[in-house]
């Protein structure tokens, strides 16, 4: 008996690699084309670190005319949550980073070289499993979970490293004659990778993102092959990667030190390995001590939390490329109009330690980002959240003509508004433009209540007024009324007069909004119009007496 005899003992009905190895050929791209991959587990939802993750892996994919899939690794059906893989891809849907092969829905996928769910893969994992065991490079281990715990506790008594390694690699020791005996008895195996490496041995690796890298050798006999017959994460992402044409992986670097041993095991299997790029995790400041971003903690954790509070996905990803890119502030800046598809991100000039996620810094992207929407862009994406999530807003936005109106005001214009950090915010920014609430009407600099009612009574709003000689109507009012007439003349002289026209201002953007601070108010009487004002100043002079 000889391993060949093993493995066909043991994978009877398996294809040759040869058959796969034609079945999936090496892509045709043109030169310098990157693959990447995104390939999480259905275990739950996804978090911001993974769409962090396959924004970056997009789009160095995209900038070099490559292609980006997206690879479900489902091999862990234990934690598998029910649509998993719905909750996969919706997120890559409504962050517009829909991948060019892969899974597209629970059942459905795109491309070549699937199918893309490991769980689907079975027969190809036991293929490459089977040439290594037919070349003695693998081998079958019955170790119970009880005898792993006893070696584990021998181990830690002894202060040595833990794992099935050397001396400790029990089932190693088998003849091939005595594991065919114990398969044929019925006996519960796994298959475990025979490493031929040495710990006191160092490789040098070269990281795209770390740098160069030592490590020990990798000597651990890892499961290749667990006993229900589907692979580990190890040996499966090995196998996929070859074949369906992975030139970078790009994850996060919790998985940095398992390097060794993947590129052993591609060593092993005469595989050229990929190039490995490690992402640094997004951190927060927790009472200024940093830590990653918690599943149970941060509700900013989870990308789900960016659509409920309606924060756009544009803003979403031009956050994430700050992260990813020191030069990316600097390029924003004097390209303000540019997509971010226009900055080309390099890896090796990302940042090696995480990045500290600041919610402030997000919001005020997404302002940005807004206030170069239009007016329709902003209405519709308020409308398609609204529908979902506030049935106030919804029916507020009915009137699409007059909303559209309410959305243009300083939209358009060489310094837009940016008041609207998310779509969450917008009721509340727009809400005094409807009569839906009695509005606030505080006292400002002009507390006496006359002085308020003389404004509001003597100032008429005409809509076919040009902005300026609707300030200039105001500035002579002010006058009239014993104000100053600017700002400048009160200040030289303020015993002379009782405020300024700025005052003057204040009392008609009161009575108009019930706020002190909103876009241009020329704009605001414009949208709404001579009666609606006319209607708010006499509101606001019942509301003096």
């Amino acid at each position: 008996m000889n391993y060949k005899d093993l493995a066909d003992l043991v994978f009877p009905n398996i294809k040759d690699i040869s058959y796969y190895e034609e079945k999936y050929p090496r892509r045709n791209l043109e030169e310098g084309a990157i693959v990447t991959r995104f390939a999480p587990s259905p275990t739950g939802f996804v978090h911001i670190g993974g769409l962090y993750q396959a924004f970056v892996a997009r789009k160095v994919a995209k900038q070099t005319n490559g292609i980006f899939f997206l690879r479900v690794e489902d091999t862990d059906q234990k934690r598998e949550i029910e649509n998993g893989v719905t909750g996969i891809v919706n997120a890559l849907k409504d962050f517009d980073m829909m991948p060019d092969e892969g899974q597209i829905n629970e059942n459905e996928e795109l491309g070549k070289y699937g199918p893309y769910k490991q769980s689907l893969r079975k027969d190809i994992y036991q293929a490459y499993a089977k040439h290594l065991l037919s070349q003695g490079k693998a081998y079958l281990c019955f170790c119970t979970q009880e005898d792993l715990d006893q070696m584990r506790a021998k181990q830690e008594i002894a202060k040595i490293r833990t794992g099935y390694y050397g001396v400790w690699a029990n089932c190693r020791k088998l003849s091939v004659e005595e594991m065919v005996q114990k398969v044929q008895n019925g006996e519960n195996y796994v298959i475990r990778f025979k490493s031929t490496g040495r710990e006191d041995r160092k490789i040098k690796h070269h990281d795209i993102i770390k740098g160069n890298v030592d490590f020990p050798e990798n000597d651990q006999d890892i499961i290749i092959i667990k006993s229900d017959g589907l692979p580990t994460y190890h040996f499966a992402h090995i196998v996929d990667d070859h074949l369906m044409g992975t030139t970078h992986v790009i994850r996060s670097d919790e998985w940095l030190s398992s390097v060794p041993l993947h590129l052993q095991l591609f060593e092993e299997l005469k595989f050229k390995a990929p190039k490995y790029a490690h992402i640094a995790p997004i951190m927060k400041n927790d009472n200024g001590n940093k830590r990653k971003l918690s599943k149970r903690k941060d509700p900013e954790a989870a990308v789900d939390f960016y659509k409920e509070q309606g924060i756009p996905s544009d803003a979403v990803k031009e956050y994430l490329l700050n992260i990813a890119s020191s030069n990316f502030e600097n390029w924003r800046r004097q390209n303000p109009e540019l997509s971010i598809n226009d900055f080309d991100l390099q890896l090796n000039k990302m940042s090696v330690s995480g990045a500290l996620f600041d919610m402030i810094k997000l919001l005020d992207v997404s302002k940005s980002i807004i206030s170069r929407y239009t007016a329709e862009k902003v209405y519709e994406e308020a409308l398609n959240w609204a529908n979902k999530y506030d049935e106030e807003l919804k029916e507020i936005l009915d009137d699409k003509e007059y909303a559209l109106k309410v959305f243009g005001i300083e939209r358009g214009n060489k310094k837009p508004r940016k008041d609207i950090a998310k779509w969450s915010d917008i009721k509340e920014n727009i809400i005094y433009m409807y009569d839906r609430k009695i509005l606030e009407y505080p006292y400002q600099v002009i507390k006496e209540k006359d002085e308020i009612k003389k404004i509001l009574e003597a100032y008429r709003f005409n809509a076919s007024d040009d902005k300026q000689t609707w300030f200039d109507n105001i500035k002579k009012l002010a006058g009239d009324l014993g104000y100053a007439s600017e700002v400048k003349i009160f200040k030289e002289n303020p015993g002379m007069y009782k405020a300024h026209v700025g005052d003057v201002s204040t009392v008609l953007r009161v009575a108009l909004t019930g706020r002190t601070n909103t876009p241009d108010m020329y704009e605001i009487m414009q949208v709404m119009g001579e009666n609606k004002v006319r209607n708010r100043f006499e509101e606001a002079i019942k509301r003096l007496i």
